[in-house]
């Protein structure tokens, strides 16, 4: 009988190009984000030459910057960071939803992992939280994300299928 194959990235295959998409509205919160995904790539390995941050106005400009970026830099991968903070309007939910579903699209449409680091919370305590306190650091998340979608996406060989055997190995 034959043992169930199990494929799943790691953090040593991680070498590549990683550009961190970042919306500035709540900056206070944003910036630790990006210092926790760049500190995160450089423990790996990635070479901060491989690095580039790109900023945006907030959460809403995201998916079109990400989207530019996936068309001119062609990066092994996207992190998308911004704080969305829920406020006493239907705003907070128009702008997380459509970042978020963007985001996803995006992903799906380039075949690029786009490690989604955008906070949508209730109050700027939670925000603080997951932003380096109580809650971890969801820019790390992101990054360690991104690297293991980088290194899994490996074991199938490119898009074109050039790199047929190394799918095949994955599964065999």
């Amino acid at each position: 009988m034959n043992p169930i194959s199990q494929v799943e990235g790691s953090f040593v295959d991680v070498e590549g190009r990683y550009v961190i998409v970042v919306g500035r509205f709540n900056h206070h919160v944003v910036d630790s984000l990006v210092e926790g995904a760049v500190d995160s790539l450089m423990r790996h390995g990635v070479d901060a030459e491989a690095i580039d941050i790109v900023h945006v106005p907030g959460a809403w400009e995201l998916p079109l910057a990400v989207k530019r970026v996936l068309q001119v830099a062609r990066p092994d991968a996207v992190i998308a960071l911004g704080a969305v903070i829920r406020g006493g309007t239907p705003h907070f939910e128009h702008v997380a939803g459509e970042c978020n579903s963007a985001l996803s699209r995006l992903q799906l449409e380039f075949d690029t992992p786009i490690a989604n680091g955008v906070l949508t919370v209730n109050s700027i305590e939670q925000a603080i939280e997951r932003s380096g306190t109580k809650m971890g650091n969801k820019g790390i998340e992101a990054a360690m994300a991104a690297m293991e979608m980088v290194s899994l996406l490996r074991c199938f060989g490119d898009e074109n299928g050039d790199d047929e055997e190394d799918a095949e190995e994955a599964f065999s």
